[in-house]
């Protein structure tokens, strides 16, 4: 190639591709070495698109949610076995151990949670269910319900630099699990730690093929060939976020656009917080730590510290004297906490906006244009020094102006209010904090930001040891913001996954409903035989076997034995006279539990056989009351069946309808067991 460094491969329709030139350079953060070179020229972009619809989509459509889940718990375990060497390309991003374990680990971690959550979460199916049966007609025989199904396109993923590998692995572990295949494009900066983890995974051969595609390098005329079946996540600037989702085709075909975007995170600290508390320990110290971890090159990162106006020098006294402390240099020298940028072009870009910010305030701590580094050439690294600074805070360039960077602006406020107020000036973040023991001032502060917020985390020394900080994006939680933190959601647990799915209202007779569903939906038919279903095991249970068993008649004697039994002697159950004067029951009734109590002696089947254990109930309702002299029937249906792929056994979710001798229902309920899947 002419060159002594690689030129990073894309991997797209199952092959690894070479550029047809030689790329543009990459370089280390911390020398400023060429580490490789990228390009994506001759990449057939439609190509690429075809083969993620045609053959990834397809093979991970014949897949369940549980296999699916699996698999990335597979390929988590995987890469958790390789990250000494991500560990080591990430150095040479600028980044500390500790950086590379939030970007690593944290990426690592997201196909954990996924997994876990595939398999908690959702069915061994491939639909998911949503919602309640919405009844559509007085009889009963018109139902609906929505379901959701993965679409048929490619969830195209374009990336940032600061997040080489946690930035991927988020986007693609939530379209993975809906059964939807990836195409990933990182910025180049750092292209080449996220090529290394595309390869691992390849060489892995866990996932299926055409389920996970690499683009190194541009997008060339990718964004030409999206369909309505497409989609886009994006994270990186506000203006280029704009001009994708502007694109004709994204426009013409309605392309599902997800953005993350610039966002200019605030940290609330509340007036009770004085020096010397708990919280204002936690503030200083949450403030120094997001303008430093990643070399404060972090969406998320506090870029507003707002703070009460007569705690503004105490904050900037404590924050410089911590800041003083941090080393900064070559993240391979013991003591150094802070690294490089990831490229001379980004501390480039931060000089250039801390500039705008001057014109709003002063320096409180560092220098913009030198710095003393640890073991490396501060003329050949992107280092710069953390940068405090204070502005007034009705100047629009604090509310307006990212340094992506270790900087972020003090900005004091005057009332409750006025921190809302300042807040909201963002125009939208994906995260904010308040640091405060004063619950009323939380409450106050958390319902007047959350519209412009997609997180907010509050701080204080009740959950200090065990809080994740304010700057990490958390796989259960939405990761994303309105306004110009760009609208969208990335995560947000099986709210990622649906995102990636199709919902379609389907409406037909509970019969056809629940063939579509595989649930038993009230209504359909149900299927008795001469054997008892709790005497089957899952190969021989079918969707909507049933038994009826009772009737059974309540008497006194047995309510008053119950309520001494268990000790409750609430008076419905005990003083006929109070009992009478209750507008609902107008005398004795038996206890609720009571009748879930009977109702599991009549359908029980008490022999040893397929049903190992009942686990619990859900969605219990009592309907009507059970007065004495009423006889009780139960009628049990086998709702739904999910089969653990990796177990012996799976669950069972079982309908019953507990009637009086009127057919009027008492007690409805969901019983859940787990059941062996062949005879034992």
């Amino acid at each position: 190639m002419g060159h002594a460094t690689p030129l990073l491969r894309s991997y797209v329709s199952g092959t690894w591709h070479t550029a047809t030139d030689g790329g543009v350079a990459l370089h280390d953060a911390v020398t400023g070495e060429e580490v490789a070179r990228v390009s994506s020229a001759g990449v057939d972009f439609a190509a690429a698109l075809d083969y993620g619809r045609t053959v990834g989509g397809p093979a991970l459509r014949e897949l369940t949610f549980h296999q699916r889940a699996a698999l990335l718990k597979a390929l988590a375990s995987h890469l958790r076995e390789h990250r000494d060497e991500l560990y080591a390309l990430s150095a040479r991003t600028g980044a500390t151990k500790t950086d590379s374990m939030v970007d690593i680990d944290g990426g690592i971690g997201v196909l954990f949670s996924y997994g876990s959550k595939g398999k908690r979460e959702l069915p061994n199916d491939t639909v998911y269910v949503e919602g309640n049966v919405e009844p559509l007609s007085k009889g009963g025989t018109f139902v609906a319900q929505h379901i959701a199904t993965p679409l048929r396109g490619v969830a195209v993923q374009i990336n940032a630099f600061n997040f080489p590998v946690w930035g991927p692995l988020e986007k693609f572990a939530p379209a993975f699990l809906a059964g939807v295949p990836s195409l990933v494009k990182p910025a180049s900066q750092t292209a080449y730690l996220t090529a290394r983890l595309v390869e691992l995974i390849v060489e892995s051969g866990i996932l299926p093929e055409g389920s996970l595609q690499f683009v190194a390098g541009s997008v060339g005329d990718l964004f030409d060939h999206l369909t309505s079946q497409d989609l886009v996540s994006f994270t990186g600037s506000a203006s280029t976020a704009q001009k994708l989702r502007a694109h004709p085709a994204v426009v013409r075909n309605a392309v599902r656009f997800n953005a993350e975007a610039d966002s200019l995170n605030c940290s609330i600290l509340g007036p009770d917080a004085r020096p010397g508390t708990t919280e204002f320990d936690l503030y200083v110290k949450q403030l120094v730590t997001e303008m430093t971890v990643k070399a404060g090159q972090k969406c998320t990162a506090i870029r507003r510290a707002i703070v009460p106006a007569e705690l503004l020098d105490d904050v900037a006294a404590a924050a410089s004297a911590r800041l003083a402390k941090v080393a900064v240099g070559n993240p391979a020298a013991e003591g150094v906490r802070m690294g490089a940028l990831a490229s001379l072009e980004q501390r480039e870009e931060v000089r250039r906006s801390l500039k705008a910010l001057l014109d709003a305030g002063t320096v409180v701590f560092g220098d913009p244009e030198a710095v003393e580094v640890v073991d490396a050439d501060a003329a050949r690294g992107a280092f710069i020094s953390p940068v405090l600074l204070k502005a007034d805070p009705e100047r629009a360039e604090p509310h307006e102006v990212e340094a992506f960077g270790p900087v972020s602006t003090l900005l004091p406020y005057t009332s409750t209010q006025h921190a809302i107020d300042l807040a909201a000036r963002g125009g939208g973040s994906l995260a904010g904090s308040i640091v405060s023991a004063d619950k009323g001032f939380v409450r106050e502060v958390v319902l007047g930001a959350a519209p412009f917020h997609g997180r907010l985390l509050v701080l204080d020394a009740d959950d200090a040891k065990e809080s994740t900080g304010h700057g990490s994006p958390m796989p259960q939680l939405v990761h994303g913001g309105p306004g110009r933190a760009g609208g969208g959601e990335e995560m947000g647990g099986i709210r990622g996954v649906l995102h990636h799915m199709q919902r379609t209202a389907v409406q037909g007779s509970p019969a056809a409903l629940g063939a579509v569903t595989g649930t038993w939906i009230p209504g359909a038919p149900r299927l008795e035989d001469e054997v008892h279903p709790f005497r089957k095991s899952l190969a021989q249970l079918r969707i909507g076997d049933s038994v009826t068993a009772g009737p059974r008649t309540v008497t006194l004697a047995d309510i008053d034995h119950f309520a001494e039994f268990t000790g409750d002697t609430f008076y419905a159950h005990t003083d006929p006279a109070a009992a009478a004067e209750n507008p609902l029951f107008g005398g004795i009734v038996a206890h609720g539990y009571l009748v879930v109590s009977f109702a599991a002696g009549l359908f029980v089947s008490p022999e040893p056989g397929p049903v190992l254990a009942n686990y619990g109930l859900e969605n219990l309702r009592f309907l009507t009351p059970v007065k004495v002299g009423d006889t009780l029937t139960v009628t049990l249906t086998a709702k739904q069946i999910t089969r653990r792929i990796d177990q012996e056994y799976g669950e069972v979710r079982w309908d019953a309808d507990v009637t009086n001798q009127n057919g009027e229902s008492v007690a409805k309920y969901d019983v859940l067991t787990l059941v062996a899947k062949e005879d034992r």
